[in-house]
């Protein structure tokens, strides 16, 4: 079963379901050999449907260890990650692999796209590969014009600036569908015209697309960018 099925809108506003994504009491332990290192200690979030978050903190609080373990990349030391209802770990493999192809986004600090295909190419791949058939080609075109590079699609996704990379990324996870879409430092190697348009592609994929978008960020303008900041010191939010 598909984890948007199980989500309905509220009938009123104040009215949650429940969390796109959730947090309850998470640890995260590290070990090799005697040493432990505890990346995450009890932590606790819960993030709304339709919001767009940051997970603000310094390098080394244990964001990017969060993001991984939201897209089920990662298991929890002890606590429980659920998202849109249902906890990642009781998930069977092929249902978690189900989640990570179709349910969630991610968007990295850089290397998210085939530097040989173009921009057009690399949006339809990961339709195909999110197990999406038939025609592909409207999705693909909606997306890249949503995001301002349909002027780009021919091009090698290598050619392109660091901005334009990253909004290419974005209009793939639009393409998709995506409920939930994790952005890891997607700014940090952009100048802040570009980290401005970035944040644009953010909301509007939030705005105009539906998803529930989360940030892991140490930048201040992002921060304020956004709808709502979980701070995040030494694997806890403060």
């Amino acid at each position: 079963m598909e984890l948007r099925s199980l989500y309905r809108e509220p009938e009123r506003r104040d009215e949650i379901v429940f969390g796109a994504l959730e947090f309850h009491d998470v640890f995260r332990i590290f070990r090799s050999g005697p040493a432990e290192t505890v990346a995450l200690r009890g932590l606790d979030l819960h993030i709304d449907p339709g919001e767009l978050v940051a997970l603000y903190g310094p390098s080394g609080s244990g964001k990017s260890t969060a993001l991984h373990l939201a897209a089920g990349l990662d298991e929890p030391s002890a606590g429980e990650v659920r998202a849109f209802g249902r906890s990642l770990a009781r998930l069977t493999e092929a249902e978690l692999a189900g989640y990570r192809a179709r349910q969630v986004a991610i968007v990295f600090q850089s290397g998210n796209l085939w530097p040989g295909l173009s921009a057009r190419e690399n949006v339809a791949l990961g339709l195909r590969l999110a197990g999406r058939r038939g025609n592909v080609g409207p999705a693909v075109d909606r997306a890249l014009a949503a995001f301002d590079v349909q002027r780009r699609a021919g091009q090698r996704a290598g050619s392109l600036s660091g901005g334009e990379q990253q909004r290419v990324a974005i209009a793939a996870a639009a393409a998709r569908e995506a409920p939930l879409v994790l952005a890891d430092e997607p700014t940090a190697e952009l100048d802040l015209r570009n980290e401005q348009l970035v944040l644009r592609a953010l909301r509007r994929l939030r705005e105009e697309f539906g998803s529930t978008v989360v940030v892991v960020t140490h930048s201040p303008r992002v921060a304020e960018a956004v709808d709502r900041v979980f701070e995040i010191r030494d694997g806890a939010a403060v």
